[in-house]
This record gives C-alpha cells, sequence and structure tokens, in this order.
C-alpha cells in the first residue's frame, strides 16, 4: 500500500476552477494507479478520474469530461486532478485512491485512501 494525502480543497464559485494535489509517499508509486473519487452528502461515493500505470490512460467519468483533468508527476510522487468549469453538483468530499488493480480503483475499492478534501461550489 502507498500513503496518500490530499490537498487544494476549498470553496470556489460556480463557473470557477480547483486544482486538488495528492502526495503519496511508501511502495513505488509508478506502478500504482491513482485516481479520485468523490462523495457527496446522502450519495454513494463515485469514480471521478483516474489513471491506470498499465495502459498509460487517464479515464474519466462522464460528468466530468471536458472540465476535469487528471495528470501525475512520478518525480515528485504526485497526483494532480485539475477542475475547471466547476457546478454546483461538484460539491463533494474528494477521495484520493490508489490500487495496483486498476478496476479495484475504478470499483471504489482500492487499498489505499486518503482522508479526503471538501470541494464546495456555490451557486
Amino acid at each position: 500500500q502507498v500513503q496518500l494525502a490530499e490537498s487544494g480543497g476549498g470553496l470556489v464559485q460556480a463557473g470557477g476552477a480547483r486544482r486538488l494535489s495528492c502526495a503519496a509517499s511508501g511502495r513505488t508509486f509508478s506502478r500504482y494507479s491513482m485516481g479520485w473519487l468523490r462523495q457527496a452528502p446522502g450519495k454513494e461515493r463515485e469514480f471521478v478520474a483516474a489513471f491506470s500505470w498499465t495502459s498509460g490512460r487517464s479515464y474519466y467519468a462522464d460528468f466530468v469530461k471536458g472540465r476535469f483533468t487528471i495528470s501525475r508527476d512520478n518525480a515528485k510522487n504526485t497526483v494532480f486532478l485539475q477542475m475547471n468549469s466547476l457546478k454546483p453538483e461538484d460539491t463533494a468530499v474528494y477521495y484520493c485512491a490508489a490500487d495496483i488493480a486498476f478496476d479495484r480503483l475504478r470499483n471504489g475499492v482500492a487499498g489505499s485512501w486518503g482522508q479526503g478534501t471538501q470541494v464546495t461550489v456555490s451557486s
């Protein structure tokens, strides 16, 4: 497992942007698929975006395509989520997650999780 710590959450107006960071420590970072999931009040946690180390590709939920971009810096053991054109419905706690198996990450059962960072989008 890796240890993860998110940062960058906060309050932003609708239409604005925010960048989340997730710093990883522990085992070989570059061999882990990394991603972001979120959980809004009263809702189940849902997949947002992830990067697969096996395919080298990024994957996005339909509701963030064209607005959010995931990237990673292997040298700094950090993954980022750039969020643009934010909407009030993007308000949630955003969790960074990591797993060797991309499908476990994608399905919300990753082996490693950060503590979460709150993003609130005001209308």
